[in-house]
């Protein structure tokens, strides 16, 4: 995939890319908080769906917590601007590798693999806080592997001469400056 790279694109360099994530958190801190609060004014609807059972709990916390910020990623790297507000804010665009535009499809799976060990990490949080029928070398296997995945995400730039992570040299995309 390297050597396809389009050779007038610009690598940015890893800090920009967390920088820009940074900012972006500041938008998911904000969501959350805003969870937090609603929450306590519907605790008696919420409690059952994060106590009952581990699925339940699961399918509960990707409906408020994962999807929403996983739509905010693809839907805005994949719309006209091509960047999240903490992207936007650092002059970075996602592109394909030849410096086009993703398009919608590309930035839904891009931010399905990058949201993967996330996800993986609430599913077996919620196995391990609720007791559930997985063994508990499974769930502890889990947990493991999204300590791997994250790694590798984050020092997958450093080894990559065009600073892609892992995901996005399976989707073939990169974080480029913006024209």
């Amino acid at each position: 995939m390297d050597d396809r790279i389009h050779e007038n694109l610009k690598c940015v360099p890893f800090g920009i890319r967390i920088i820009a994530f940074l900012w972006d958190y500041v938008i998911i801190l904000g969501y959350i908080i805003l969870l937090i609060g609603v929450s306590f004014l519907v605790r008696p609807l919420v409690i059952p769906l994060f106590t009952t059972n581990a699925l339940l709990a699961e399918i509960t916390g990707f409906l408020f917590i994962t999807l929403p910020v996983y739509l905010y990623f693809a839907v805005c790297e994949g719309s006209k601007s091509h960047a999240t507000w903490g992207k936007r804010k650092m002059g970075v665009v996602v592109a394909d590798i030849y410096g086009q535009p993703i398009g919608f499809g590309f930035s839904l799976f891009r931010s399905a693999l990058k949201f993967l060990p996330w996800e993986l990490a609430h599913f077996t949080i919620w196995h391990m806080v609720i007791p559930s029928e997985y063994p508990n070398y499974l769930i502890y296997s889990l947990l493991g592997t999204v300590y791997g995945l994250v790694l590798i995400y984050l020092i997958s730039p450093l080894w990559n001469k065009n600073k892609q992570t892992v995901y996005d040299s399976i989707v073939g995309t990169v974080i480029r400056y913006k024209d």
